[in-house]
């Protein structure tokens, strides 16, 4: 199961709070670790203004046009390779909700993935990514980044392929020979369907040329400087932003921090994000077990007993369900790997546990359709998976593009053996990562060392203690790098917390993003 940063969910926008991509059906330690050996210098990577450059991208202005209520929809043309700004162009859409009052500015919003859709959450409800007074105060943009959404797309699998791609039990017991094997030919199956489907795109999707296209979008915008709010992998294309652009930030806030050069020291791979996720759902046991109807909504939670044997449980209900998948009306049959998917979709946010007890209560009942409802959304699919978005195709694109095509079996099995040990519940699923990328033909691309965007304006972050899918020591970590960010501790649970209904963290980014400010110390937020 590959682990993918989300930022909304069902009811609001199915795209960005689904942190986690399971694209296969085992998942791959995604805090987004593109490559995650530093290969060159962010300054190597800025590309030169040329007459070429600044006459056909950089002198563009965009023609909005109004698309639904209350906003206005345009596109902006980028290169197709920004180390070769010759070889063609595509389209990054946009969209915008112009401020109600005194206008700041733009205030360009992403909201991770990767592969989630900036277009499709401000179009949902601007409320979904700014607050009331920012909203007030600047037009809100909505970017879809290359290969994502409305933008000159990734298009990969069928409906209809998706479905087996994503649902098909697994075969055998994970890291045996014949589970390897099931991997790869979904790997191949994925891959060659991605490259003859897309196109030339698909070798440059990677997150520095997505980073190149903002700054045009800044320009078409008729910015002098970017605005930006990025949340979990958002925040990783902002930070490469600041890198190849430090005199170009305005006032940028990240949120959720997603930092691919963290050194966690956790094991054989950077297995932080899957131990984060294990004891997001030990919270949730917890609250649960204490009968907290934050946890249990209107019913009794799933289990009784102690925490040990109840943790216990939840590693039986999965190793069950892999041995005997369990039925669901549409068909379709729940294993270990998807209930895993349905689990982390509801760790990233706690307004979704009492959706995490019902489907618990079913599974142990023998009943999938909670389960599958939770994967479903996680997975961005329709009730009869007639429809899928993009968001997944695109996450696997830049994932593998960025990630390589290597895969190391020894490294795999002692992953294994020590997700087993730390991560004991849904750890297992994220070992081999790397199988679900080796089909690819392409990569890895340029991950660029460590960035520190000197000479940047200052660069709000806001890092939750509990969440599961950016882990806080990591956000810490990047906050050091970041020579001129500011830290938001958020002491709680979940995935980002800025427009959340945590009052003390709103604070601290609206004066920030309106007025300027930036706290003297980290004001470690709590409700």
């Amino acid at each position: 199961m590959k682990l993918r940063s989300q930022r909304f969910r069902r009811g609001v926008i199915v795209a960005s709070l689904v942190a986690l991509s399971l694209t296969l059906t085992s998942c791959a330690p995604s805090d987004y670790s593109p490559g995650k050996t530093g290969k060159a210098s962010i300054a190597s990577l800025r590309v030169p203004m040329t007459d070429f450059l600044r006459k056909t991208y950089y002198r563009q202005s965009i023609s909005w046009r109004s698309c639904d209520p209350g906003v206005q929809c345009g596109e902006v043309v980028v290169p197709l390779d920004w180390q070769n700004i010759t070889s063609g162009s595509v389209q990054v859409a946009v969209i915008r909700h112009r401020a109600t009052g005194a206008r700041y500015g733009a205030l360009v919003v992403d909201p991770g993935g990767p592969g989630d859709s900036g277009v499709e959450l401000v179009d949902g409800g601007v409320q979904y990514a700014v607050d009331k007074a920012v909203e007030t105060h600047y037009d809100v943009i909505g970017i879809d980044p290359r290969g994502v959404g409305l933008s000159t797309p990734i298009r990969c699998l069928s409906d209809k392929q998706q479905d087996a791609y994503l649902y098909a039990p697994t075969v055998g017991a994970i890291g045996s020979p014949a589970w390897i094997a099931d991997q790869r030919k979904r790997a191949h199956t994925l891959a060659d369907a991605c490259v003859k489907n897309t196109g030339p795109l698909i070798a440059h999707v990677d997150t520095i040329n997505a980073a190149h296209d903002l700054d045009v979008v800044r320009a078409a915008l008729g910015e002098k400087k970017l605005n930006y709010l990025g949340y979990s992998y958002g925040t990783y294309l902002g930070t490469v932003y600041a890198g190849l652009y430090p005199a170009n930030v305005g006032r940028m806030v990240f949120d959720g921090p997603d930092n691919p050069w963290a050194d966690d020291g956790n094991g054989p791979t950077d297995d932080s994000q899957a131990i984060a996720f294990d004891d997001d759902l030990v919270a949730f046991l917890t609250s649960c077990l204490a009968g907290s109807a934050k946890a249990t909504g209107h019913i009794p939670c799933a289990f009784s007993g102690s925490l040990a044997s109840t943790k216990t449980r939840v590693e039986t209900l999965l190793s069950s369900a892999d041995r005997h998948p369990i039925p669901n009306s549409d068909g379709r049959v729940l294993d270990g790997a998807t209930l895993a998917t349905g689990i982390s979709d509801a760790l990233y946010d706690t307004s979704e546990w009492p959706d995490l007890n019902k489907a618990f209560t079913q599974v142990i009942a023998g009943k999938a359709t909670e389960a599958f409802v939770l994967a479903d959304e996680y997975n961005d699919r329709d009730s009869d998976g007639s429809y899928y978005d993009n968001s997944t195709a695109a996450f696997d694109a830049i994932t593998c593009l960025e990630g390589g095509h290597s895969v190391d079996l020894a490294s795999d099995a002692s992953e294994l053996k020590y997700l087993k040990k730390y991560a004991p519940m849904l750890g297992p699923y994220n070992a081999y990562g790397d199988l679900a990328c080796s089909g690819w033909t392409f990569g890895p691309s340029v991950f660029p060392q460590p960035i520190h965007a000197a000479g940047s304006g200052p660069i709000l972050m806001v890092a939750t203690t509990g969440d599961p899918a950016t882990p806080y020591g990591e956000a810490k970590q990047l906050a050091k790098q970041l020579v001129t960010s500011h830290l938001i501790t958020y002491h709680g649970e979940g995935h980002t917390a800025y427009d959340e209904g945590h009052p003390c963290v709103d604070k601290a980014v609206d004066d920030y993003l309106l007025n300027g400010i930036v706290p003297a110390s980290d004001p470690q937020c709590s409700d």
